[in-house]
This record gives structure tokens, C-alpha cells and sequence, in this order.
């Protein structure tokens, strides 16, 4: 089954981690780098979670989760290895239209997480479907390698610019032709890329 790729405003939308270890960390640090709006439900936490739970200011339950643990929340990352408590949570989000990551289940999944690279307001991600998580991660490396840094300040100038224009074909057709000149200079016609 394919995903279809979206991207979700996270902008007062509640996400409830449950688990504490190493994958729990890896999902919480790719929430990150979007919102701070996270609360982890956890017996136990490692290092490096706890790290950038206390470093980001969220919200840490250290117990066990409860039913009705995910009421109010939008997101729910199901980050434990109980396959029985993955299919509990998931169900329980299916009937609050929540939606539900339960990782390395996608039978317990509304959506993934891409392997994704971003550079200021840049965001480009990578999916297999859950097929080859590391197909999609090694094609990210890959390609971040030719995404230059100075994409952030481009498109911090295009937003000013967009925002000090009137609407209309005139500002459609200049910020077209100064995104093409942009990318045109990163990638010559006469290099192969």
C-alpha cells in the first residue's frame, strides 16, 4: 500500500509519545525540528531521550500508559515493542480519529515517518512505503549532499518578496523566473547532477 505524501501543520497540535527508548528519541528528535508540543508517557527513559525531553522543555508522564492517555492529543507515536499495546492504542486512536504511528507496525499506522532532510523553510522527504526504510534514508543522503545551505536564505527572500508584492501573474511571473535562475546556477546545464 502506498502512503501518500503530506504535509501536516503542526501548529497547536498536541502529539503524545509512549516510550522512552531509543526509537521513542529518534521520532521525538524528528518532531522536533516542527513543534515542541510533545508529551512522552514512559516507565523509562534512556540518556539521550531524557536529554532532549529536559533540553526541549516537554512534557514527561513517567509511568506506564493508560487507557485514555490520548484523549486530547491529535498525534499518538506508539514507540514500544508490545504488539499488543501497539494494536490497543492504535484502535483506540481509530475510534477518536487520531492519528496513530506505531512504529515498525504499519498494520497499526495511519501515516509513516519519511527519511527527510531540511535546510530553513526547505523540507524534502523520502518514503518507500515502509518497504526499505533504509533505501529511502541512503537516497536522502544522497541528495541532501546537493541541496546547498544558502536554500534557507533564498527562500527567506522569496518570502519577503511574495509577501511585499501585489498578487497576481506579474508576481507569479517574476518569482518563477527568479527560482529558475536560482536552481539553473546551482545545476548547469552542462554538469550532469
Amino acid at each position: 500500500m502506498a502512503y501518500f505524501p503530506a504535509f501536516i501543520k503542526l501548529d497547536g497540535m498536541k502529539i503524545l509519545v509512549v516510550g522512552g527508548g531509543h526509537i521513542a528519541g529518534e521520532k521525538i528528535e524528528k518532531l522536533l525540528d516542527f513543534t515542541k508540543e510533545i508529551t512522552v508517557v514512559a516507565p523509562e527513559v534512556n540518556e539521550a531521550t531524557q536529554q532532549m525531553i529536559d533540553t526541549s522543555g516537554l512534557t514527561l508522564l513517567r509511568r506506564a500508559y493508560r487507557p485514555g492517555d490520548i484523549e486530547g492529543f491529535g498525534i499518538v507515536i506508539v514507540a514500544v515493542d508490545d504488539l499488543d499495546l501497539q494494536r490497543e492504542i492504535y484502535e483506540a486512536c481509530q475510534s477518536r480519529h487520531i492519528l496513530c504511528n506505531s512504529v515498525d507496525s504499519v498494520d497499526y499506522c495511519d501515516f509513516i515517518f519519511p527519511s527527510y532532510t531540511k535546510k530553513g523553510a526547505l523540507t524534502v522527504a523520502f518514503s518507500t512505503s515502509g518497504i526499505s526504510p533504509s533505501v529511502a534514508k541512503y537516497l536522502r543522503r544522497s541528495i541532501e549532499r546537493i541541496i546547498p545551505d544558502s536554500i534557507a536564505g533564498f527562500l527567506e527572500e522569496m518570502r519577503e518578496l511574495r509577501a511585499s508584492l501585489p498578487k497576481g501573474k506579474e508576481r507569479m511571473k517574476m518569482l518563477d523566473e527568479k527560482a529558475k535562475a536560482y536552481i539553473e546556477n546551482l545545476f548547469p546545464k552542462d554538469r550532469n547532477v
